[in-house]
């Protein structure tokens, strides 16, 4: 096999994957390797070696191998967008030449107004750590965007409640944070602290794989330098942020794939000033299970819960027991959620999709 990425030139060194564990060697467990994967290998890939997509740029990719960091060659044909961080791939061992990448067991991607195609995020996350301050940052629609994004993805969210050092209380923002969706945990912690290792530790275990998305400013780059142990020279650059409102500005740039403490991995990701909602439906459901569970029991099947005779959700809101601000908030992102999704049209076999028109 060719020499691994931190055993040749130093310039190759500035791919984001250099820190205290990722140059060492690694079993296919302790990078995330598990039977799903394992299954969906065929008797002529036992030749390939499995490497997990460690960072995505322009015209290369780098990758984690059990003996450390590689920079990989395209096949042909592939084009860099085909990959997330956190793909698994088989590569020929040889020549480092990309072969195929594996089926996901969660994606997150993110959805931008005016493309055709949404941007990939991170892939094979177990954990989405949802990162968002105890100060003026802290916005319960913004978070509710995440959540379904977590949702539609196939991974597990927990809000990552940042700066609890810097408020009297950090249990309202707690509080109002786990009322977002059933069963949904919160974590209060100061993001520089070492105990911040401590407060996330069931999530980070050997072979798991989290996520840090949120906006910028909340301390996502000061928590990844805090999980992975990162000197003050392998740092991830960290920003100020304005105190009159709150936000910061971007410090994380690209996304890539860090070792971290307990044995786990964690995907950074740059802060994204705006989350649109599509193709979410079974995410938005899950997000407002409480309204999802009240429509059955509406009069009209197609009840839009505004105006309609004999509609459950409204009793609900009458009643005191839902949330109005809740409910409008579901309305937006259905709305959203409508608008943003293609259908299908044209004839069976040959169906493209098209973008839904404004009522």
């Amino acid at each position: 096999m060719r020499k691994s990425l931190h055993q040749r030139d130093g310039a190759a060194m500035q791919v984001g994957v250099t820190q205290f564990d990722d140059l060492n060697p690694h079993s296919l467990a302790d990078l995330g390797w598990s039977a799903f994967f394992g299954d969906q290998l065929a008797p002529e890939d036992t030749a390939l070696a499995r490497m997990r997509i460690a960072s995505v740029h322009r015209s290369r990719l780098t990758a984690q191998s059990e003996s450390g960091p590689v920079q990989l060659s395209l096949a042909p044909h592939s084009k860099t967008t085909d990959f997330a961080v956190g793909d698994w791939v088989l590569v020929d061992p040889e020549t480092l030449t990309e072969h195929s990448r594996l089926s996901r067991k969660s994606l997150l991607e993110r959805h931008t107004e005016g493309a055709r195609v949404p941007q990939l995020i991170a892939a094979n996350v177990d954990t989405l750590f949802i990162v968002t301050s105890c100060n003026d940052d802290f916005n319960p629609a913004r978070l509710e965007r995440y959540l379904a994004l977590a949702n539609e993805a196939g991974t597990t969210p927990v809000i990552v409640l940042t700066k609890s050092d810097q408020t009297d209380d950090p249990t309202p923002f707690q509080q109002q944070a786990e009322a977002l969706q059933r069963d949904l945990v919160a974590v209060t912690l100061n993001a520089k602290a070492p105990d911040a290792i401590a407060h996330l530790a069931r999530w980070c275990g050997p072979g798991q794989t989290v996520a840090l998305v949120g906006s910028s400013g909340v301390g996502k780059s000061t928590l990844l330098n805090t999980l992975s142990g990162k000197t003050d020279a392998e740092a991830q650059p960290t920003g100020a942020i304005r105190e009159d409102d709150a936000k910061g500005r971007h410090t994380t740039t690209s996304r890539s794939l860090h070792a971290i403490a307990g044995g786990g991995w964690v995907i950074d990701t740059p802060g994204m000033r705006s989350l649109h909602v599509s193709d979410a439906a079974a995410g938005l459901d899950m997000l407002f299970a409480e309204i999802t569970e009240l429509a059955p029991n509406c009069r009209f099947r197609d009840c839009t819960h505004e105006h309609e005779p004999g509609c459950a959700v409204r009793a609900a809101v009458e009643a005191g027991t839902l949330d109005p601000a809740r409910l409008e908030r579901w309305r937006k992102l259905q709305d959203e959620n409508r608008l943003n999704t293609p259908v299908l049209t044209g004839p069976r076999g040959n169906r493209t999709t098209v973008p839904r028109k404004r009522r």
